[in-house]
């Protein structure tokens, strides 16, 4: 069990001096829960207060059921986060024993520690999109996070059959793995939810990804979570957060997480992708475009979208109606049948 004399020791091997002021519990997500810990420690004979934040994860679901899958998860992410721009920083990957917080080997449990961020997440956006309408505000922060994107969509420098490896594991850990789609499946109560069959979700997924697995040379650097939750604004500074599912990717991965919001968000106050939410889905992928010209990105996208669907349809991560749900579950699985994702057509999929 996580207690304040572990912090303390760890804290005071870290930097020869540290008192722990506060540890205070920021909240518990479906992943895990994060703390806010304040302290004093010395730097070059001053004492100074600093703040840093500790992650733990869940060790039920998600494929996180055993300690090793855990720190899995939390020592990709302390190898990938400093290395994206806008990312707050990792500071730390610490394993727990019955004595104290160690070096990870005799390690039972695993936690991240990293920077404070600072700011509100772009759920406040979407939230205050849905109460009043867009301003111009609105969309050119649409059109700042597509150049975002865009700038972090870069050609890794990898050899060939390293590229069509790591390419063909994003194809498969987005269906197969604990945290993607078959692994959100599994957290449901049931096979068949409100009517919707998710095993057949997950085959014709199986399918589509085996049209795609060999698109290796679209493989580039990405965030890999790009859902608003991850995505921080304090006035125009942005921190991303939570880039834990791997340094490469599809761009298809990113673009799809983020969009899928505005659909979500749109089915929850029209039924349907409709105005202004249908307008940044367009200004958004128009600025996208211009930067990257990658028009192939919508011959890969659609089972991106099966996952992100059976995500924001889980009533363990949203609340909805089960109108919302029904509908956010048809997306996904009618996606799947579409060669090419595109936007004027995600009504007919709902």
């Amino acid at each position: 069990m996580m207690t304040k004399e572990k912090i303390q020791g760890y804290l005071t091997d870290k930097f020869k001096s540290a008192d722990v002021l506060e540890i205070k519990e920021l909240g518990s997500g479906v992943h895990g829960t994060g703390y806010m810990i304040k302290f004093i420690a010395d730097e070059n004979g001053r004492k100074v207060e600093k703040r840093i934040v500790m992650k733990g994860l869940e060790g039920l679901n998600f494929g996180h059921d055993y300690p090793s899958d855990r720190a899995q998860v939390l020592l990709l992410a302390n190898s990938t986060y400093n290395k994206l721009q806008n990312h707050v920083k990792a500071t730390d990957v610490v394993g727990e024993s019955k004595d104290g917080l160690i070096s990870i080997g005799n390690a039972y449990e695993f936690y991240l520690l990293m920077e404070e961020a600072n700011g509100e997440s772009y759920f406040d956006d979407l939230n205050k999109i849905f109460e009043k309408g867009i301003d111009d505000k609105d969309r050119e922060k649409a059109k700042f996070l597509a150049k975002f994107l865009a700038s972090i969509h870069k050609k890794p420098n990898l050899k060939e059959d390293v590229a069509k490896s790591l390419y063909r594991r994003k194809i498969r850990d987005t269906i197969g793995h604990g945290e993607c789609l078959m692994g959100v499946i599994d957290i449901y109560d049931k096979e068949i939810f409100l009517g919707i069959n998710l095993t057949d979700m997950a085959s014709e997924a199986v399918k589509r990804g085996g049209k795609i697995k060999d698109k290796f040379k679209r493989l580039t650097v990405i965030h890999g979570d790009f859902h608003p939750g991850n995505i921080w604004f304090d006035g125009d500074n942005l921190t991303v957060l939570d880039r834990s599912r791997g340094e490469y990717g599809d761009p298809a991965d990113d673009i799809s997480c983020f969009i899928m919001n505005y659909i979500h968000y749109s089915i929850r106050k029209y039924g349907k992708l409709d105005c202004e939410f249908k307008e940044l889905t367009k200004i958004f992928m128009d600025e996208y475009l211009k930067l990257t010209n990658d028009y192939e990105i919508f011959e890969v996208m659609s089972v991106f979208f099966a996952f992100r669907s059976v995500v924001v349809a889980n009533p363990l991560f949203y609340k909805d109606c089960d109108n919302v749900k029904i509908k956010l579950l048809k997306f996904g699985r009618n996606v799947l049948n579409y060669d090419k994702f595109e936007i004027e057509k995600v009504n007919e999929m709902i």
